[in-house]
């Protein structure tokens, strides 16, 4: 492994910036693990559904903070989108294959989850299994799917919003709110809230791409950003009437994330200050060949981890059901804090059955568009990647 962790530093161009892969690598783990903690599949009366602890024991919402870390995605993937087509006009390259190459990555390992959950869904109806049952897996598989979609549509529009003041869709998430929740107590301006899905994540975008141009001081930027942003989130959760969990807890009647709020929002705002803040940081501890391997590998598959940990939870749950007995912390209802401890003594089972997924799945994510090359490895041969393998990974 030491010899791993010397071949990919060594292979690794100069000029990379290590800490903003590793940002990414840690926004996609967050999503993961806590889509772990916080979904459960309760098995009842032969169905399955799905519920959450945040549903019996809402005092654990703050934790929720910690998990939602999709923010910080869009954040890298604005400055790193901004840089790429700012390269690309410099090298000549047409748009077309700029957000070809942009995006060509994001979908092709989706194309396997389509399938895999087709036929999946098609054996289990088949098999007698309820409709309400393989409607909650495939919904639970293919809902996070969405952030593919805003992700890539913001990507696109990376020419028209590179030089975008994020205050501008911060505007706008704050007007929409102020109707949607500020004129007459009504449900019926609801339909204005899907205007945030794009102002939202947009805000945290152009962040990055304001990242990207230099125009921002990252120590005083990121102060602001983490001091007025999580001051602002409290008051809004204290005194504004806005849930305290960052993420969608069934039953609930406004979630912080579909569509988001100005509190997501804001927090977002938050987390992209402490992601600034960490860089130095970063950047230290990944001179070490042992820590930019880690990350590295991880984000060779940072796709197929997150398509696939949905389906490395419900094989294990599904397995479980073998047993006679209902697993605490596996298919029980999550109403306790044993529940909790259960579920955390679980977390190693589902990372070994994802192993198994990213056995099967990664080579989708590194298929290249052109077909000139099988996939994108880090080691070749024993011998370390080409710079240019390394770059594209």
């Amino acid at each position: 492994m030491r010899e791993l962790a010397r071949w990919i530093d060594s292979a690794t161009p100069p000029d990379r910036d290590r800490a903003v892969d590793a940002l990414r690598a840690l926004a996609i783990l967050g999503v993961v693990l806590g889509h772990w903690l916080v979904t459960a599949l309760v098995a009842d009366s032969g169905t399955v559904h799905p519920a959450s602890p945040l549903q019996y024991r809402p005092q654990l919402a703050p934790i929720s903070c910690v998990f939602q870390t999709l923010v910080v995605f869009f954040l890298v993937g604005g400055q790193v989108g901004a840089k790429s087509y700012a390269s690309a006009r410099a090298r000549g390259q047409t748009y077309s294959r700029w957000l070809g190459a942009r995006t060509g990555r994001l979908f092709r390992p989706v194309a396997a989850v389509l399938v895999v959950w087709t036929v999946a869904a098609g054996a289990m109806l088949a098999s007698g299994a309820g409709f309400e049952t393989v409607y909650a897996l495939v919904k639970l598989v293919l809902s996070p799917l969405w952030f593919l979609l805003v992700f890539a549509a913001l990507t696109a529009a990376t020419p028209l919003v590179a030089r975008l003041h994020p205050l501008w869709p911060l505007a706008v998430v704050l007007h929409v709110d102020l109707i949607r929740f500020g004129l007459d107590g009504t449900s019926r301006y609801e339909w204005l809230g899907w205007i945030n899905v794009a102002a939202g994540w947009l805000v945290p975008y152009c962040l990055g791409a304001a990242w990207a141009r230099g125009a921002l001081r990252i120590r005083t930027s990121g102060w602001t950003l983490l001091l007025v942003g999580a001051a602002t989130t409290s008051a809004l959760v204290l005194w504004a009437g806005y849930p305290a969990s960052m993420v969608g807890v069934p039953g609930t009647g406004i979630s912080n994330l579909n569509p988001p709020t100005l509190a997501a929002v804001t927090f977002g705002l938050a987390q992209c200050g402490a992601a600034l803040l960490l860089l130095g940081p970063l950047r230290r501890v990944l001179r070490r060949p042992a820590a930019w391997a880690g990350v590295a590998l991880v984000n060779l598959s940072a796709m197929t981890v997150f398509l696939w940990h949905q389906t490395a939870m419900i094989a294990v749950t599904a397995v479980g059901l073998l047993a006679d007995t209902a697993l605490p912390g596996l298919h029980t209802v999550p109403a306790g804090s044993g529940w909790v401890f259960a579920r955390l003594a679980w977390l190693p089972v589902f990372a070994v059955a994802l192993m198994v997924c990213w056995a099967a799945f990664h080579t989708y994510e590194h298929t290249y568009e052109q077909g000139k090359r099988g996939r994108t490895t880090v080691v070749r041969e024993r011998r370390p990647a080409r710079t240019t393998e390394v770059r594209n990974a």
